[in-house]
């Protein structure tokens, strides 16, 4: 009997001390498996929002001198990289065959000039012969007249058919100076044209510039038979411009031309100078597009200056297009927009449909829909995208908050309207155990 009470004495006091002990390990046990988040706040500051991209360094402007004649190269005056004026000996091409040229068309002239003179002198006499075989026959038609013969019977110094054998020759003559004067014209052509021949044979700069490349070396053969060989390639301004072709994607075009027309810089690195970064304008958006695997880009020209020559052509650079900037705005921790509790225990209870309706917009599900919708329920989509929820620890559980967003940058996002507060802590992940 003794034994019975002794047993539910220990009984009582056991579930006594259980009673009082499962609080305690029960906070603990929640406290032990609840996650540590990784906690940023929000701040304000300035926010800018730019669009990436690669680009190719160009001259604004590379001028091909060719040769317009054949031969082979007799001296070269320029190297590469040297700074060159307008109108600047660059190299020459044996001028032998052509100096040759312009001697017999100067002969060839010189005997049609020759030529000239020598009809117009048989042209002058014929006119004269004409003149007075004229005479004779108006003498020899008057002294009839006096004596009052008829035409058969008076007196005839020089027939008619003569005084037409005057007349035809002269214009003969007159003929023939004409063909002689042609021939001089075109032989004067012609010189012209071995003049200028010769003159080709000195191959000079059209501008002003630096020598960017040289295809040609001293004794090489040019053949300009069927295409005008490329000499040199001069550049001018470099100094001043330099142009960045960059590839833009067909999605930020409207984004670059509203940035065009507000006037926002481009800020870009090349790799030669990582710690130095340039400054540009977008001067240019082509219309002539590109695609690539059903990728469609157009051209989009920035215009930087070079004063020290750093950029080169051919440098690639990493370019940022600067779309929209402002100035004082409280800034959500991007990271908080992309984070989703993994675990529905761990958040409110009246939350927690927020999460079910995010798993059900899965991005392959979001894919299907997307192709059924119509444009304007795309357009509408598209615009409740800045619509988000962050978390914020409350007690044991995650509280959601809706927040709408505008600018986005690498790490911070513009908030626009919602209840959040500065210095306010929002969840961007989750701790792995063990870790600080």
């Amino acid at each position: 009997m003794r034994f019975r009470y002794k047993a539910a004495a220990v009984g009582v006091v056991l579930c006594a001390v259980g009673a009082a002990s499962y609080r305690p390990l029960r906070s603990y046990w929640e406290a032990r498996n609840r996650p540590d988040y990784r906690v940023a706040s929000v701040i304000r500051g300035p926010i800018v929002w730019v669009i990436n991209a690669t680009g190719t360094v160009k001259p604004v402007l590379s001028v091909e001198v060719g040769t317009f004649v054949s031969g082979p190269i007799e001296e070269l005056y320029v190297e590469f990289n040297e700074r060159v004026a307008k109108g600047q000996l660059l190299a020459r091409i044996d001028p032998r065959i052509y100096t040759a040229a312009v001697a017999r068309d100067q002969a060839i002239l010189q005997t049609q000039t020759a030529d000239v003179k020598r009809v117009q002198a048989l042209l002058d006499q014929a006119i004269n012969d004409q003149e007075r075989a004229q005479a004779l026959y108006e003498e020899g038609r008057q002294a009839s007249a006096q004596e009052g013969l008829t035409e058969d019977e008076g007196y005839l110094y020089i027939s008619e058919t003569e005084l037409d054998q005057y007349r035809y020759s002269r214009l003969a003559l007159e003929a023939q100076l004409d063909v002689a004067e042609a021939s001089v014209k075109q032989a004067r052509a012609n010189l012209s044209n071995s003049e200028a021949n010769l003159e080709y044979t000195r191959i000079k700069s059209p501008v002003d510039g630096m020598v960017i490349d040289r295809k040609i070396e001293p004794g090489q053969t040019l053949a300009a038979s069927f295409q005008t060989p490329v000499l040199f390639i001069v550049a001018p301004d470099m100094e001043k411009k330099m142009h960045i072709f960059a590839s833009v994607d067909e999605t930020d075009i409207g984004l670059i031309r509203a940035a065009q027309q507000r006037g926002q810089p481009v800020h870009f690195t090349v790799d030669a100078y990582p710690d130095d970064l340039f400054q540009g304008t977008i001067e240019q958006i082509r219309f002539s597009s590109t695609t690539t695997q059903d990728v469609v880009t157009y051209p989009v020209v920035v215009a930087a200056p070079n004063p020290d020559l750093k950029l080169l052509p051919g440098m690639t650079a990493s370019l940022s297009f600067q779309i929209e900037e402002k100035p004082d705005v409280v800034k959500i921790p991007s990271a908080a927009l992309r984070f989703y509790p993994p675990d529905l225990r761990h958040v409110r209870p009246e939350d927690r449909p927020i999460l079910e309706g995010a798993v059900a917009s899965e991005p392959q599900e979001e894919g299907r829909i997307e192709v059924t919708l119509s444009a304007v329920e795309k357009a509408a989509a598209r615009q409740a995208r800045n619509r988000h929820h962050v978390w914020v620890v409350e007690g044991q559980y995650l509280r959601a908050i809706e927040a709408v967003t505008g600018l986005s940058e690498s790490r911070y996002t513009e908030l626009v309207s919602g209840p959040l507060r500065e210095g306010q802590e929002l969840v961007t992940g989750i701790k792995p155990k063990g870790s600080e």
